[in-house]
């Protein structure tokens, strides 16, 4: 796993880089976002692959006790992934939901993720 840091010193924003899952708790989620805020960043991008896929099952409460860590703490992440198909009702929502808040952002690149952090 390796951290990118991009941007000026007053918009920072930090890109997980692995083809691996990389956050399969939210104890890992917490460990990315507290290095990525002692770097100075408090904008982060994760690729949906870097999410162990129960993150996407709502019903495990993992999407919602991350994304609660990141508001709490006041930082914004932006998820890419291909987000324009999914078949449950309920993770269409809370996408939308999410997007539509302003903190947390599904996307569907990186160049949308950059922008929406601005």
């Amino acid at each position: 796993m390796e951290i990118i840091y991009t941007g000026s010193p007053d918009q920072l924003i930090a890109e997980l880089q692995s083809d691996q899952i990389e956050i399969n708790t939210v104890q890992d989620a917490l460990d990315l976002m507290a290095n990525c805020r002692y770097n100075g960043s408090e904008k982060i991008i994760v690729n949906s692959k870097n999410l162990h896929p129960t993150f996407f099952d709502l019903k495990s409460g993992m999407a919602g006790e991350i994304l609660q860590k990141f508001s709490n703490y006041r930082c914004q992440l932006a998820i890419i992934g291909d987000f324009e198909n999914i078949e449950s009702k309920s993770l269409r929502d809370f996408i939308r939901e999410s997007n539509r808040m302003g903190r947390i952002f599904f996307v569907g690149d990186r160049e949308e993720g950059v922008e929406r952090l601005k």
